[in-house]
């Protein structure tokens, strides 16, 4: 089965020389597209141009992305008719850069734009806009294969993680969401339906729960 995994951070410029980015080592993204790849699916792994994870790479295309934007346009363009299964893992940035103004010392805003922002001119005021939410979009390009997104929070606890699976599942048409992070707790959960979550102690454990949702 044809696959596409994402993994890494996605990044916004400010300008061009300074981002804004999330952190994320694109390590579990890369070993489940190893993991794949072993099992006999065909995978391309789209990964982001900041991830640090230095391990082996065995999918039969690996294509990196910058941007939010360019991430979609990645997938756009490998949205055909023979891909079985889309695994969501990138770390997307939630906001980019909007207008950025400069604060003389008396105090007087004057909006900059320039190729890069020197920073011997005073106090940056920088607006953060959010960004568009890729796994909104992706039912619509890919949508007769299987679809698992990630939920990675920090704040709240496991119900709480669990139940905004479940909520992107109901929102975005997901068939299965990976829990993790902070306020999950120790291992992974896979939330396939409302009510319905699995826990595994292990990233080689989730992957094989992964690879069984393409064998219904």
């Amino acid at each position: 089965m044809k696959c596409i995994v994402t993994a890494g951070p996605t990044y916004e410029t400010m300008d061009n020389v300074r981002r804004l980015t999330n952190f994320s080592t694109g390590r579990l993204g890369t070993e489940l597209a190893n993991f794949l790849v072993a099992r006999g699916q065909e995978v391309t792994l789209l990964l982001g141009e900041q991830a640090t994870h230095c391990g082996e790479r065995k999918a039969q295309r690996v294509e990196p992305f910058s941007t939010t934007a360019n991430l979609l346009e990645k997938l756009k363009a490998h949205s055909q008719p023979d891909i079985g299964a889309v695994f969501h893992a990138a770390a997307v940035s939630d906001f980019r850069f909007g207008q950025i103004w400069l604060r003389s010392p008396s105090g007087e805003l004057s909006e900059i734009k320039s190729g890069k922002i020197s920073t011997r001119q005073g106090t940056l005021l920088a607006e953060l806009v959010p960004t568009s939410k890729i796994i909104v979009e992706l039912r619509l390009l890919y949508f007769v294969v299987k679809l698992v997104g990630w939920k990675y929070e920090v704040d709240g606890d496991k119900a709480s993680v669990l139940r905004a699976a479940e909520g992107q599942l109901r929102d975005c048409q997901t068939d299965a969401c990976v829990a993790n992070g902070s306020a999950y707790g120790f291992g992974f959960g896979l939330v396939t339906g409302a009510g319905r979550s699995d826990h595994f102690r292990d990233s080689a454990a989730l992957f094989e729960a992964l690879e069984r949702l393409l064998h219904p």
